[in-house]
């Protein structure tokens, strides 16, 4: 009907030479998305196969660095580790990187993007308290004292999941279109007193460049999350962490006469009760989520002398810099004005020796790769994550380029969150079944984002 009421004759032949190449341009489109398809289903039936074949590998190396942790800055045998399996697949490899670290250079079979991927190495001054075969027993040396130390956080299992990535990336390394920078990094936890250590130094030391990086992506293990689930969130995910230390110097007496004395720790007590409302009364917690905690006080040595000075020390959480500015200035508002009252003076340094900044994931780049994630994983295992107060230094590789932080379950299937041990303690476990997910979405990652950069 429509084509009975077209033009006549010298101008039919042209409509249909213009619909048959709107109809060919339509059929291209199709083929080649057909053939990316195809070479998605392909790349992934390759790499979860042969994450299959290295599970057990994977495995072993974790629970190798889990019975041999090392802290931050001192993760020698660790870094040893990768070195040599780095070496053994054919990658480039540079290692006494931000003290202990190793980079791994691996140039795929075609010109593209460089794409790194990063795993944090240091564990933790904790005394381990799970019944495993492999259990840690090690003892270092921290702030002076001998100490237990543990993979309290799953550092161990990124190293091993990073491990069996570039294991299978490199032997893909024909179909890679581009360049991979795998990132060993030391001292996420923070390192030695006096030295430098973590993301901050590596990147001040250029591992974003030669050559230079056009994304990075990072997974953490968790300990309260499903394993097989992946959970994501765009925009800021995880806070920024700001350490601050207060002195108050008062004036010292007897205890029984504090007449004659300016007492510091009465002073604390009322900066500790006034800096708890800074948060619940100077910040809208429906828009500036935020976290002020004094955790340590130390003031006085005897039951009946009024010491001279109390020391304090805490954190600072938030998701905006201009958030933590508010507080800081909140803080040495109430440090000034409750120390002026009771006659006394203070110092407060904010920074004192912990800056990360807000770990912040690219927006585009997490909605580009959300399709990755639900492949690998499937649609129903991967989640929005709520917003989280750790902080991570994987931000500061975010900072030069787009950054995507995920978070890889590891707690065994049904067991209540709530039951399962957090981070940072002796009975934190991770289920040995896994780390094949992270593997899987690590080298995933790497060939969609090729695949959509492709030059």
């Amino acid at each position: 009907m429509f084509l009975n009421n077209m033009p006549q004759h010298k101008t039919l032949p042209l409509y249909l030479g213009m619909k048959s190449c709107q109809l060919t341009a339509t059929c291209f489109a199709i083929i080649f998305s057909s053939i990316a398809t195809a070479q998605t289903a392909s790349h992934t039936t390759a790499i979860s196969n042969a994450a299959d074949k290295i599970e057990q590998k994977v495995i072993a190396w974790r629970q190798d660095i889990h019975q041999n942790p090392e802290l931050g800055n001192r993760e020698f045998r660790t870094a040893a580790l990768v070195a040599k399996h780095l070496e053994s697949l054919g990658i480039e490899v540079k290692t006494k990187v931000g003290v202990t670290g190793v980079v791994g250079i691996l140039k795929g079979g075609q010109p593209g993007p460089v794409v790194a991927l990063r795993a944090d190495m240091d564990a933790l001054p904790v005394e381990e308290k799970n019944d495993l075969p492999y259990a840690s027993k090690a003892k270092a040396e921290y702030n002076g004292q001998q100490t237990f130390v543990m993979h309290a956080c799953g550092h161990d299992g990124h190293v091993a999941m990073l491990m069996g990535a570039a294991e299978i990336l490199a032997s893909m390394k024909k179909d890679l279109k581009g360049t991979v920078k795998f990132i060993f990094q030391p001292a996420e936890e923070g390192g030695p007193k006096g030295e430098e250590y973590g993301a901050e130094l590596i990147v001040k030391e250029g591992v974003m460049e030669n050559p230079k990086v056009d994304v990075v992506f990072g997974l953490h293990m968790s300990a309260q999350t499903e394993v097989g689930k992946i959970k994501y969130r765009p925009g800021p995910y995880m806070a920024s962490s700001n350490d601050f230390k207060i002195v108050v110097k008062g004036k010292p007496s007897h205890g029984s006469q504090p007449w004659l004395a300016v007492d510091p720790i009465t002073t604390s007590a009322q900066i500790i009760n006034s800096i708890q409302t800074i948060v619940s009364r100077n910040m809208n917690l429906a828009e500036n989520p935020s976290v002020v905690t004094v955790a340590s006080i130390h003031g006085g040595n005897r039951y009946n002398i009024i010491s001279e000075n109390v020391e304090m020390t805490g954190t600072i959480r938030t998701f905006t810099d201009s958030d933590k500015d508010f507080i800081f200035q909140r803080i040495n508002e109430v440090v000034n004005h409750t120390t002026a009252a009771a006659g006394a003076t203070a110092t407060v340094e904010m920074p004192y020796s912990i800056h990360y900044p807000v770990t912040v994931n690219n927006e585009k780049l997490t909605a580009a790769m959300l399709p990755t994630l639900q492949r690998v994983a499937g649609k129903g295992n991967v989640e929005y994550g709520a917003l989280i107060t750790g902080a991570e230094d994987f931000s500061y590789y975010a900072q030069k380029a787009p950054g995507l932080f995920l978070f890889i379950g590891g707690m065994p299937k049904g067991k209540d969150p709530k039951t399962s041990a957090p981070h940072h303690t002796p009975g934190f476990i991770i289920d040995d079944s896994a780390f094949k997910t992270g593997v899987n979405t690590l080298c995933n990652l790497v060939f969609d984002y090729m695949e959509m950069n492709k030059k």
